[in-house]
């Protein structure tokens, strides 16, 4: 085989994840009273708009989940199969381009200098200072002073044609397929679509992909001969950076809501519909954990880590693993640290249901309290789950940045907006300023923040019964 595959700790949390996004989407379809919210979602503007932003994210971040280790050629003809120590992703493989053309230190954005000054030797034996040229961004030009502006134009434009040709095919694929379930003609429903008189807002839909798209194509088409984001320190492209971060930030927010969503959901309804000494063990144990500073018990826990791994080096064959695994473990502790406020909400909540006269009736026929908990006071629950679990989202994802700033977060070799920053912050006291690399994290970290509240505004409204009218 030209490549083997790799799982990582992380990866088979994803897969798992998938697995259970899935049944969950299977359990929705089967029930009403939980499409009809969906429903809402789906035909409100800002929440397709903000979907498709999160989708866009959520297939650059699994791009860089499936790992693999590559087949190195055999030089001596031994015929046996070795691999290269190396773990890569598809997205690495995408962006192989971006992550072999490395420069030598700093250079701005589209830049095809070098952003200080180094000695250089002239053929004359003399040694002037001056800016060199970068290895590959805008190597192609003879002269950069005098082509680069209208190259970068011209690739702008060649881009953008580009993404708006894709764009046209994947709208024409969607609209034949819109025709064919209501069997309508495509005409028609080309028409529909472009006024906005859908049931859902596929015009908006469009509109969002098109944007993602021809920016997508533009910068790809940029990225093939500039650094389009600029370079860091050591001259590692700082669009690379960006964008392998993005498995990061959607990892700490989504594998935190993993591990803390069953202790939350298990021991909020039992406090609530159990209550007595239940009720007080249960409010003992969150408010005890809520009485430790959650940075404290981070940086602890990191610290144990680091030094197991730092005791045990042989145990990981690269350096992707040890990463991983602090990733993980940042997962654990922060789901750890964060599932005391929802089980306040459930505790609250159950305790309101179980007074409910379907619920005393069950008690008085014998049901079972397990079977109450499951069928009555579980799907009850779920609105305040959903709408808790997509707020948390983007808390999460700023708290990687937080923690990763102050050194206690990620692993400093994993590619993370906090990292980004953590960095930048000596780089903003250079001169002349390096400011780059604190402008791609914040532009990479604040869109997918903002379409996770946006999208959040729409589904809080959409399963809190009493904006829904239900």
């Amino acid at each position: 085989m030209p490549l083997i595959p790799v799982v990582l700790w992380t990866d088979a949390l994803v897969f798992l994840l998938l697995v259970v996004m899935a049944l969950f989407a299977v359990w929705v379809v089967r029930h009403e009273h939980l499409r009809a919210p969906w429903r809402r979602v789906v035909r409100s503007r800002i929440g397709v708009a903000s979907l498709v932003v999160l989708a866009a994210y959520a297939g650059v971040g699994l791009l860089d989940t499936l790992h693999f280790k590559l087949r190195l050629e055999q030089a001596d003809g031994s015929g046996e199969v070795r691999y290269a120590p190396e773990v890569l992703s598809l997205l690495d493989l995408a962006l192989s381009g971006l992550r072999e053309r490395q420069e030598k230190t700093y250079s701005a954005p589209f830049a095809t200098h070098l952003h200080a000054k180094e000695a250089i030797d002239q053929p004359d034996g003399r040694v002037t200072r001056a800016y060199p040229r970068l290895q590959y961004g805008g190597a192609h030009l003879a002269d950069p002073e005098r082509d680069r502006v209208w190259d970068i134009a011209w690739r702008s434009l060649l881009g953008g044609i580009k993404g708006l040709g894709l764009w046209m095919l994947v709208a024409a694929g969607l609209i034949g397929w819109l025709a064919r379930r209501h069997g309508q003609p495509f005409d028609a429903v080309c028409d529909q679509v472009l006024r906005g008189q859908s049931p859902i807002p596929w015009r908006t839909a469009l509109g969002t992909l098109a944007l993602i798209l021809i920016l997508a194509c533009v910068i790809g088409e940029l990225a093939l001969e500039y650094h389009v984001f600029g370079t860091d320190k050591v001259g590692e492209d700082v669009l690379y950076q960006a964008l392998k971060s993005i498995r990061t930030g959607l990892l700490i927010g989504t594998l935190t809501t993993l591990v803390m969503l069953p202790a939350a959901i298990l021991l909020g309804i039992m406090a609530g519909y159990f209550g007595g000494w239940v009720d007080d063990v249960i409010q003992y144990l969150y408010t005890t954990l809520n009485s430790i500073p959650g940075v404290l018990l981070i940086a602890a826990a990191t610290l144990m880590l680091q030094v197991y791994m730092s005791n045990h080096a042989e145990a990981f064959a690269s350096s992707v693993e040890r990463a991983d695994l602090r990733l993980l473990f940042l997962c654990l502790i922060l789901g750890v640290t964060s599932w005391t406020g929802l089980c306040r909400l459930l505790r609250g909540e159950a305790l309101k249901l179980r007074e409910i006269d379907y619920v005393l009736a069950a008690q008085a026929l014998g049901v079972g309290h397990f079977t109450i908990i499951l069928r009555h006071i579980l799907p009850n629950v779920m609105h305040i789950v959903l709408i808790t679990l997509v707020l948390d989202f983007s808390g999460l994802v700023l708290a990687e940045a937080v923690l990763s700033y102050v050194n206690i977060g990620v692993d400093p070799t994993m590619n993370s907006w906090g990292n980004m920053i953590n960095s930048a912050r000596l780089e903003l006291a250079r001169e002349p300023i390096v400011w780059w690399s604190l402008a791609a994290a914040f532009l990479f970290m604040f869109t997918l923040v903002l379409a996770a509240n946006l999208f959040a505004d729409v589904v809080r409204d959409a399963f809190d019964p009493r904006l829904s009218g239900v």
